[in-house]
């Protein structure tokens, strides 16, 4: 017998940018999930919710700047590459994202958190810049778990070339799984 998940669940779509500079490193942040004892850690893309009426290169620009304080603009942005559909349970909420996957190239520079919100603050501890081989050799949780994949997939894109963008499925990426009802 199964105990109800009594966790609010959500839906939003969501943009997550590979963000690259020209030193061929990616921009990943360390992610966490306070609730738990001891904290889980995983490192994510840049990236996070459309904001209502916004669109989605729009939204991609906007949580690029507010997490790392760059600025680029919608036509510096090579995509959309990729689409799927994760659900996150964490200790407090089950969250299902319909996400969309950007790249940027960027001359390397300072990260400043500075726009980050109270819950990045709290959650978001490090960041950090990662070569091809840490990615391919790292014991440490990344999500998306297909990075290097998708990284590939920015370089060999070409923007604007009117391709639909990947379909990458449903994948569940979580520190606390959903429940499964009882069938």
């Amino acid at each position: 017998m199964t105990t109800a998940d009594t966790r609010p669940r959500r839906r939003r779509r969501a943009m997550r940018v590979l963000l690259v500079d020209d030193r061929d490193r990616l921009l990943l942040f360390q992610d966490s999930d306070p609730g738990l004892s001891p904290v889980p850690r995983w490192w994510i893309t840049p990236g996070g919710g459309v904001e209502p009426g916004e669109a989605d290169v729009d939204a991609a620009v906007r949580e690029l700047f507010e997490e790392t304080g760059i600025r680029v603009t919608p036509s510096d942005l090579a995509g959309p590459l990729a689409t799927r559909v994760v659900v996150h349970g964490y200790s407090d909420v089950v969250t299902t994202q319909d996400e969309v996957f950007w790249s940027v190239r960027v001359p390397a520079f300072e990260v400043s958190t500075v726009g980050h919100t109270d819950l990045e603050l709290l959650t978001m501890t490090a960041h950090r810049w990662w070569s091809r081989d840490e990615l391919a050799t790292t014991d440490e949780e990344v999500w998306p778990r297909d990075v290097l994949e998708l990284w590939s997939l920015a370089e060999s894109s070409s923007r604007g070339d009117g391709s639909a963008p990947r379909d990458l499925g449903t994948v569940e990426e979580s520190t606390v799984p959903p429940e499964r009802s009882p069938s």
